[in-house]
């Protein structure tokens, strides 16, 4: 939507946004390996500092919309409420790896946890691959999805919630209504 008018758009992923990311994002995601809390907290750190240095700033200084699924939200959220870490802990090291880069606008596609864990489920093999953060349990989904919601209730300016049940389609709808009001305001 976005390239169709006229915008440059850079789009990327966390982890796995730059070459190391993707390194980390395999090393952490495809291992059976049992990963330490404080570990999973540092390599997203360590991927975001990359991600930020490497690719989001440099994109931004030459007049191009970053649009990345994940960052440091997802920080908050999974690492935080998910596996326990406190907020003040969460928002140094976030502090420390994006230099104070905060997102104009995000979007959380909310739907319940239980709709959430079926869908993961249903995939294929060809539409993504599982990794190990497809284990995790619906309570620790649920402190997820919790974290999300009270983050959209903390910047509703910057934080939007597109509602997420529905097709593809719905959905896809939803989000684009978002962003285009963002960009007319």
């Amino acid at each position: 939507m976005l390239r169709n008018e006229g915008h440059d758009v850079v789009t990327t992923l966390e982890p796995g946004g730059t070459p190391l990311g993707r390194n980390i994002r395999e090393a952490f995601l495809e291992t059976e390996d049992a990963v330490a809390p404080i570990a999973e907290l540092l390599l997203f750190a360590a991927d975001r500092a990359q991600h930020v240095t490497y690719l989001i700033r440099p994109s931004i200084a030459s007049g191009k919309i970053v649009i990345s699924d994940r960052y440091a939200d997802a920080t908050v959220a999974y690492q935080g409420a998910g596996r326990g870490f406190d907020r003040k802990t969460i928002d140094a090291v976030i502090e420390i790896a994006t230099q104070g880069l905060k997102p104009d606008l995000t979007l959380f596609f909310d739907i319940d946890v239980e709709s959430a864990i079926s869908r993961a489920q249903g995939r294929t093999d060809d539409e993504a691959k599982k990794n190990r953060m497809d284990g995790e349990t619906a309570e620790f989904y649920s402190r997820v999805r919790g974290a999300y919601l009270t983050l959209s209730a903390e910047e509703p300016g910057r934080f939007k919630v597109v509602d997420a049940d529905g097709t593809v389609e719905q959905v896809f709808n939803r989000a684009v209504t978002i962003i285009k009001n963002f960009l007319a305001s």
